[in-house]
């Protein structure tokens, strides 16, 4: 496949240029289309994302968007956090490694492929498995117009919140942030409406 002209930016700035060209060599030899989302180079087969290349600080890596469901028999898919579902990301430090894993990532990458062409699935925690902080639940038994409205929103938006709510470790700050969202929550708005 080709490069996409709109992406040629993101390989042409800061610390991981010589990593992320190697990456997208790799995934356009497998015949991947590219494309610009969320800022990063994405690839996608049809209209279906299969694999994107990102960095950050201390690396660069391949995020697959449905790695949960790969083999990795080579062991090297990572989950970002805990709430990470479905992607899992193979990382790197130096152009070496991603040379030297070259063959392994292009089957991880023809895997993920055939995941998406059989119509394979995550299975994804409902909303109703998450943990409700405290705090959050106290002021839903309390509020029964919360709760009404909490329960309106889309289930991505309630985990959203329920995630943010759960997050800091002190209880004053998991009831501030509850304080903080009702009103959005009142008014139908997800956390980063």
């Amino acid at each position: 496949m080709t490069k996409n002209s709109k992406v040629d930016f993101y390989f042409n700035k800061g610390r991981w240029q010589k990593e992320l060209e190697q990456l997208r060599t790799i995934v356009l030899d497998c015949g991947l289309t590219e494309e610009l989302k969320w800022g990063v180079p994405c690839y996608m087969l049809q209209t279906s994302n299969i694999v994107l290349i990102h960095v950050f600080k201390e690396y660069c890596a391949l995020l697959f968007f449905k790695g949960a469901l790969l083999n990795d028999a080579e062991g090297i898919l990572i989950q970002q956090t805990q709430n990470v579902q479905a992607a899992r990301q193979i990382r790197f430090t130096n152009v070496q490694e991603i040379v030297d894993r070259e063959p392994i990532l292009k089957t991880y990458i023809f895997e993920a492929i055939e995941v998406e062409k059989a119509g394979l699935e995550v299975d994804l925690k409902k909303t109703t498995e998450f943990a409700v902080a405290e705090e959050f639940q106290s002021k839903l038994a309390k509020i029964p117009a919360l709760k009404t409205a909490f329960e309106a929103l889309t289930p991505g938006r309630q985990r959203a919140y329920l995630l943010h709510f759960s997050a800091p470790k002190q209880s004053k700050t998991r009831e501030a942030r509850v304080e903080k969202c009702m009103p959005l929550i009142m008014s139908g708005k997800g956390l980063n409406d």
